[in-house]
C-alpha cells in the first residue's frame, strides 16, 4: 500500500515531465492495474518494452534515482574525483 502512495505522489509531482506516450502507458499499468501483457497488446508495443517504459517512468520521477536518469551525470561526477 505504501509503495502505491509514494508512486501516486511521484506521478502527481513529476508526471508532466514523461512524454504523452509514457505517461498513458504508465498510468495504465500502475493505476488502471492493467498487466504487461494487456498493456503490450493495447499500446502495440512487446511486454518487455511496457516493462522498460514503466521502469524508466519511475526512474525519472523518483529523485533517488538522480544519477540513473542521465549517464552525463555519472561521467561527470567521476571526473570530478
Amino acid at each position: 500500500m505504501e509503495e502505491i502512495y509514494e508512486r501516486t505522489l511521484l506521478y502527481d509531482f513529476y508526471g508532466e515531465l514523461l512524454t504523452p506516450h509514457r505517461r498513458e502507458i504508465y498510468s495504465a499499468v500502475v493505476f488502471d492495474d492493467m498487466s504487461l501483457s494487456e498493456a503490450a497488446e493495447a499500446f502495440g508495443v512487446s511486454r518487455q518494452g511496457i516493462h522498460d517504459i514503466v521502469k524508466k517512468c519511475e526512474i525519472q520521477a523518483d529523485p533517488r534515482h538522480a544519477s540513473e536518469r542521465s549517464p552525463g551525470s555519472r561521467r561527470h561526477s567521476q571526473r570530478a574525483a
